[in-house]
């Protein structure tokens, strides 16, 4: 026998011998936690090609995804949600969530359109529309009616909380003797103080004034009364009424822009 094959045949012998610690499992030398998995995972390896194990090494689970794209699936769901309600179920959501705010802002706009609507029908083709008095009607409308109106309705509730025929016919009564001839006197005296008038003037346009404006009203405003106290759910009244207004509003804007009854009369 050759020294050479000596040598091979004896290291052969020493190593089935001796193990050297680690050599044989690498693995058990980085970390003990893989001690238990290192047969399973070898079979796995040898089953498992290699671009596949490595997917299932990087797994990502659900949850992260969930996570991850939670916030566009919320912004997803808010646009079809509102797509679904709409915009009458966003105007009744701002009913119940801001009613003060929404009710004035609500009459605010309507006195606007009315205010032009009445320009449109009276003012001549060579004249611009009077944006002065178009504020003065918005400011009403959000500042004066609108919150009024609210409170108004609210306190018919409570005092008549049914909805009898009785009960509706004494609403209107209510309405026609003590709301509108108040609501009509703060609306001519406010925008003729707003135009400048003097207390005496404001006095002669009222005393001109004020008995058609109220006879009008009473042709006018008894069946939109009835509908709203009969068949309207209280936190809706004020809308209706102010649909109703709108008309109403065309001939108000037109009694308010008269000239005094000083300078008519003279």
């Amino acid at each position: 026998m050759s020294r050479g094959s000596f040598m091979n045949a004896t290291v052969g012998r020493l190593l089935q011998r001796e193990t050297i610690p680690g050599f044989t499992d690498p693995i058990n030398r980085i970390h003990p936690v893989f001690r238990n998995q290192t047969h399973a995972q070898t079979r796995d390896y040898l089953r498992v090609p290699h671009f596949l194990r490595k997917a299932r090494e990087y797994e990502i689970p659900p949850s992260l995804f969930s996570s991850a794209f939670s916030s566009s699936s919320s912004s997803s769901s808010s646009a079809t949600a509102f797509t679904k309600v709409g915009l009458i179920g966003w105007y009744l959501g701002m009913v119940k969530s801001r009613p003060i705010l929404t009710k004035s802002l609500t009459s605010s706009v309507i006195y606007i359109a009315a205010d032009l609507s009445a320009q449109t029908i009276l003012r001549p083709s060579s004249e611009s529309y009077d944006m002065v008095r178009t504020l003065r009607m918005a400011g009403y409308g959000f500042l004066v009616l609108g919150p009024s109106l609210h409170f108004w309705f609210n306190f018919m509730s409570r005092l008549f909380p049914k909805k009898d025929l009785i009960t509706t016919f004494k609403k209107m009564a209510m309405g026609q003797t003590t709301y509108g001839p108040a609501m009509t006197v703060v609306f001519l005296s406010l925008n003729a103080r707003l135009q400048g008038e003097s207390n005496a003037e404001i006095a002669a346009r009222l005393k001109r004034d004020l008995l058609p404006t109220m006879l009008s009203g009473v042709m006018y405003w008894p069946i939109c009364d009835f509908i709203t106290f009969r068949f309207i759910p209280v936190y809706l009244q004020p809308l209706v009424s102010n649909s109703f207004s709108y008309l109403w509003t065309v001939y108000m804007t037109y009694m308010a822009s008269l000239e005094k009854a000083g300078t008519a009369a003279s």
